[in-house]
């Protein structure tokens, strides 16, 4: 342990704050660009991690979090909610170019982040740990000291209040859970319906009478243990999959799209390849607008509904990317939308060797780093263009938009 002084002068990926100090680079959870205060600095090899024991001079770009929780029970949901809105949206340009600069070896400027239209009540899911006591189920997040733990949450300002308030109305009816000692579930809000997943537990013989008991739900499902996840019951009239595929924050996932629709068809494409594609928003889009789309999708529901709604010679695959990839090409336009973990070397492989590369290369990430080492992959395209959308206020996450052409374009 080692007393030091230090000065905020970045926040890194995780939302941590970044300063140096005797010869160490120093991870500071809720600390600002700017702020000045002593640290107990924790070594670990040549960086280390630190608290504030005292805050000198707080960075201008400080502002009293909204939540209780952030404070007291130091929620892990939210990194940033200490920071100003404007200095969040700084600080994820910087962590997005620092990213391709130094991951992907990409020169690249600062990207413009796209604001949310709401920095508050925009998340249309809550997952939370369930613990069972003695006086029936709690549910809540993890303190970002103590992973292991749960605290009960009492309200999450991030999140729409339909999705807390069915929240409540799943603990009510606790006592129809499924026979465990720890769950883990899921509200989410999809267009006007609500969905609750609950993950955990071998049996669930009262399913139908908690169900019935939480009337705000129009479907519900489970995942058992050892088991995969099933659809249990469903309101009459309900018809769109709930159980994964609406975005979390609706408002800049169409401007996202938006987006990258226009970017896409500023490239003229006859044909186009939508891998990870979800419900498939974005390649009926493209099918609209007389584009032959071929839509791959690893989720069988999620493929199956996207296939309803294409139009013309487009379709769907239900399958991975990886696999598919390289027997789809070429295309003219081909988009990736993948998790975090970002695209499996086969995948950046193929698009690398293709034999006719894309005109465009549309990759939407969620993770600034496996960005970059995609990019790292596909050498033979250069970036044309670069846009972020702040899809998670008050968080560390950001979503980039990142346009790629071949070299010789």
């Amino acid at each position: 342990m080692r007393d030091a002084e230090i000065r905020i002068e970045s926040i890194a990926a995780g939302g941590d704050g970044v300063a140096r100090a005797n010869g160490l680079v120093v991870f500071v959870p809720r600390s600002a660009p700017g702020d000045v205060g002593r640290a107990e600095l924790v070594p670990r090899g040549s960086f280390a991690r630190a608290e504030f024991s005292a805050l000198i001079t707080p960075s201008p770009d400080r502002v009293e979090p909204a939540c209780a929780h952030y404070t007291a029970d130091k929620c892990g949901g939210c990194q940033l909610q200490h920071m100003s809105y404007e200095s969040q949206l700084a600080a994820k340009s910087r962590i997005i170019a620092d990213s391709l600069q130094r991951i992907g070896r990409r020169p690249v400027s600062l990207p413009r982040v796209i604001a949310s239209p709401l920095e508050w009540r925009y998340r249309r899911k809550l997952t939370l740990a369930m613990r069972k006591g003695p006086n029936g189920w709690r549910a809540g997040l993890h303190p970002f000291t103590d992973p292991g733990t749960v605290f009960s949450l009492a309200d999450c300002p991030i999140t729409h209040e339909r999705v807390i308030e069915v929240w409540r109305d799943v603990l009510d009816a606790g006592g129809d859970l499924p026979d465990a000692t720890a769950l883990r579930g899921a509200v989410r809000l999809a267009g006007d319906g609500l969905s609750c997943v609950i993950e955990g537990g071998k049996a669930w013989p009262h399913s139908q009478v908690f169900f019935q008991r939480v009337r705000s739900l129009s479907a519900l499902w489970w995942i058992g243990e050892g088991k995969p996840r099933r659809l249990l019951h469903r309101r009459e009239g309900t018809q769109a999959p709930g159980a994964s595929f609406s975005q979390v924050n609706a408002d800049v996932a169409s401007l996202l799209r938006r987006h990258v629709l226009d970017v896409a068809m500023a490239h003229s494409p006859m044909d186009a390849i939508d891998a990870y594609a979800g419900l498939g928003e974005l390649a009926v889009a493209l099918a609209e607008r007389g584009v032959r789309v071929t839509a791959i999708e690893l989720d069988p529901e999620a493929a199956a509904w996207c296939g309803r709604r294409l139009t013309g010679q487009s379709r769907v695959i239900a399958g991975r990317a990886e696999l598919v990839m390289a027997h789809e090409l070429p295309a003219d336009v081909v988009i990736l939308n993948p998790p975090r973990a970002g695209v499996d070397p086969d995948l950046a492989l193929a698009l690398q060797d293709a034999d006719l590369p894309p005109r465009a290369l549309i990759y939407v990430s969620c993770n600034p780093a496996t960005l970059a080492r995609d990019l790292s992959r596909m050498p033979r395209y250069k970036i044309a263009s670069l846009v972020a959308f702040d899809m998670f206020p008050q968080t560390a996450h950001v979503e980039t938009v990142c346009e790629l052409v071949p070299e010789d374009a």
